[in-house]
């Protein structure tokens, strides 16, 4: 079996970093703030919240919670945002997507200070991680996986790094974390010919597709550091991610379990962004 790049690990190393940067703002007076903005009741993003709120109060980020009714009105949820721009003591803003139909994403992600922006929802941040540019914030989760592979030292310069899944939210923003860092990118998707010869190329190995244990050990060289983004459940409701955990751990040199991976380590980079976005004032 090849080793098990805990992301527990990885998490509690940075909240320790984070607490004490925490602490020295707080001698400074400045109480480092995040607040989470969520319209409707979905018990996904409550779990989510709930592990965020835990993660914020062990650093010493203060943290609020603004819930808002699902018939809430898109003027009215504008309202909310630009106040809390507006509010010096808020230092992050986090919203939780998907919003109801009647808000629409497209005229939201306009309005939020780019500065507050801390997962990445701004065009002016997502432009900031796409052109490679320093000040903005990228999203949680493929920085969660920068904070994976800078823990372990695995370097990506000079290597291949294939990507399974194109969004927006991971699979993009990450091809142009690892370019910055000098890999080779190939970012690949539940369409693409022959999926199983490109990810056999990989040095590394990024699963963000959503689909439930789609990468099998014959899509794997030998040695590969395998990095596993997915959260899904199987027919028997237990977790598990995009790859075949069971097959692909004896192939891999290095690899993610789920849960316990990537997914450990996204609140953790949420409080980071807080308490760099509390530093730039």
């Amino acid at each position: 079996m090849g080793n098990i790049l805990s992301g527990k690990e990885v998490a509690e190393a940075l909240k320790q970093k984070l607490k004490a940067e925490a602490d020295e703002l707080r001698e400074k007076g400045v109480v480092p703030t995040l607040s989470i903005i969520i319209v409707g009741d979905r018990a996904d993003s409550a779990a989510y919240i709930k592990g965020a709120v835990k993660r914020c109060g062990e650093i010493g980020i203060e943290c609020s919670v603004t819930e808002l009714p699902q018939d809430l009105s898109q003027n009215e949820f504008l309202e909310v945002i630009h106040r809390q721009n507006a509010d010096e003591k808020i230092h992050g803003i986090m919203i939780m997507r998907p919003l109801p139909s009647q808000i629409s994403e497209n005229v939201v992600k306009y309005e939020i200070s780019p500065a507050k922006d801390v997962d990445c929802f701004s065009p002016v941040n997502v432009s900031k991680v796409m052109s490679g540019e320093e000040g903005g914030f990228a999203p949680c989760t493929p920085s969660a996986v920068m904070e994976i592979l800078h823990h372990y030292g695995i370097d990506p310069k000079g290597k291949k790094a294939v990507i399974v899944g194109r969004s927006m939210v991971v699979g993009r923003p990450l091809a142009m974390m690892l370019l910055k860092e000098n890999a080779t990118i190939t970012v690949c998707h539940t369409r693409t010919a022959n999926l199983a010869e490109e990810t056999r190329r990989a040095d590394i190995l990024i699963a963000a597709a959503g689909k439930a244990r789609m990468i099998k050990k014959d899509m794997v060289r030998e040695g590969t550091c395998v990095i596993d983004v997915g959260i899904n459940f199987d027919e028997n409701g237990k977790m598990c991610g995009d790859v075949d955990f069971d097959e692909v751990s004896s192939a891999a040199g290095m690899i993610t379990p789920v849960p316990g991976g990537v997914g450990a380590v996204t609140s953790t980079v949420l409080a980071k962004h807080v308490i760099q976005a509390c530093k730039r004032g």
